[in-house]
């Protein structure tokens, strides 16, 4: 089940190495930072939307529909922003990366993870770890591999449209192991002597969404991933900005390897933290992601122009918080409200990430856009952004403190057993 999960997981988290291709759409198509930044803002939307829309059919259906319907669009979507690129049609790429491949981003990013939940329920943030382990580290290949396609194709929007055109088809195929692997498991109890999978109470997606506790968990999830989207949708020209002035500038070669970094340090944090979440608790490790996270964000915002490493070592901790944040995230729903629809709750919840996907790279991009309208350069274009990103980690560690037990009047009667709770269920058509 792993490989089957990585193989949707690192194509789809391709969407994590964009900002590599944005200083050459904006030197071919002439674009500013706020527009090159709308494909990606947009996929995230969509990712959300979709999600949310589409959950109640992957629970319904099964994972193997799910990562086929994912793979047909976000393919396409590379497909169709090619045919943009080539014919210098920036609505396009924005069409084809950010609404079509936005719901492949979707629809495959919750397919695995309800079930891997159901296959290790002793280990739920193990299990999602894995999962979305392969969505942040897709940037560790996507992002060298994209960079060094852009080199010998040439940044023009013809060696664009060629980058884009070998992205579809690769993940095409390589998504294609996935819907081949994928199983859901029959017995109630996978791993022999672990809980049974849809032990104590459930509480239906329907009803999630009525308590506070839903709502909450959505406040703590936009806060923590506009944190984090901010800068890794501008990894590569925000250190470049950074160090510009100093005696040793980033290059575009070394920028591109800082989002590689970036991808390994959101990859490691996905499943480090959400391991680590099993035993501290998840209320806890998000006390780490966002006290912390606001913390390392005020070191940048203080002293990050000052020292490389100081920089670089800041943002790793951030985005390995980002990343653990998303891959805690459907163990804490599944604590709060069990196994019985947490695919439907998730992609529910993950209408958050659309909110944070527009709010993080609009702040960044807008507030530097205005501030070299303003004359500023290097650091100072980011000073602003940085205050307001510290912010909202702020207020998502006091919507992660007001969180507590789901009331027992949304639990959904007779799913207290096993055996009662599997007999509620819709029967999954792939089953091993």
């Amino acid at each position: 089940m792993p490989p089957a999960a990585l193989s949707v997981h690192l194509s789809i988290g391709q969407a994590y190495a964009w900002s590599v291709f944005k200083p050459p759409l904006e030197s071919a198509l002439d674009l500013s930072g706020t527009q090159s930044a709308l494909p990606f803002q947009l996929g995230i939307v969509m990712l959300g939307l979709s999600a949310a829309f589409g959950g109640t059919l992957v629970e319904r259906r099964g994972p193997r529909w799910a990562m086929t319907v994912a793979l047909i669009c976000f393919s396409s979507g590379f497909l169709l922003s090619a045919l943009g690129a080539a014919t210098e049609q920036y609505w396009l790429i924005v069409f084809g990366y950010g609404f079509v491949g936005g719901i492949g981003l979707g629809i495959g990013y919750i397919s695995p993870v309800s079930t891997l939940i159901k296959w290790f329920p002793d280990r739920p943030g193990m299990a999602t770890g894995i999962a979305i382990m392969g969505f942040g580290g897709g940037a560790l290949i996507a992002s060298p591999w994209s960079a060094q396609m852009l080199e010998s194709f040439g940044t023009d929007n013809a060696g664009i449209a060629c980058a884009f055109l070998v992205h579809g088809l690769t993940y095409a195929v390589f998504m294609l192991l996935g819907v081949l692997l994928v199983r859901v498991p029959r017995g109630a109890r996978p791993v022999e002597g672990a809980p049974a999978a849809l032990s104590g109470p459930q509480v239906s997606a329907r009803s999630a969404v009525r308590t506070p506790q839903f709502w909450l968990l959505w406040i703590v999830l936009t806060m923590n991933v506009t944190a984090g989207i901010g800068i890794l949708e501008k990894a590569a020209p925000m250190i470049t900005d950074f160090f510009a002035d100093t005696s040793a500038p980033v290059s575009a070669t070394a920028a591109a390897g800082f989002v590689a970094l970036l991808s390994a340090a959101n990859m490691a944090g996905r499943i480090g933290w959400s391991t680590t979440s099993d035993l501290i608790g998840r209320k806890n490790i998000y006390r780490v992601y966002l006290g912390v996270g606001a913390l390392m964000y005020a070191l940048i915002a203080l002293l990050g122009d000052s020292s490389k490493p100081l920089f670089v070592l800041c943002a790793l901790v951030i985005l390995s918080f980002y990343g653990g944040g998303f891959a805690t995230v459907p163990a804490y729903l599944k604590d709060l409200f069990g196994t019985y629809e947490v695919g439907a709750i998730h992609g529910r919840l993950l209408t958050a990430w659309s909110t944070a996907g527009v709010l993080g790279p609009l702040i960044v991009n807008w507030v530097a856009d205005r501030q070299e309208e303003a004359g500023r350069h290097g650091a100072s274009l980011y000073g602003m952004s940085l205050i307001i990103m510290i912010g909202l980690l702020v207020v998502g560690f006091v919507a992660n403190e007001l969180v507590r037990p789901v009331d027992p009047r949304h639990h959904v009667p007779g799913t207290d057993t096993p055996k009662e709770a599997a007999d509620d269920r819709r029967e999954q058509p792939e089953s091993a």
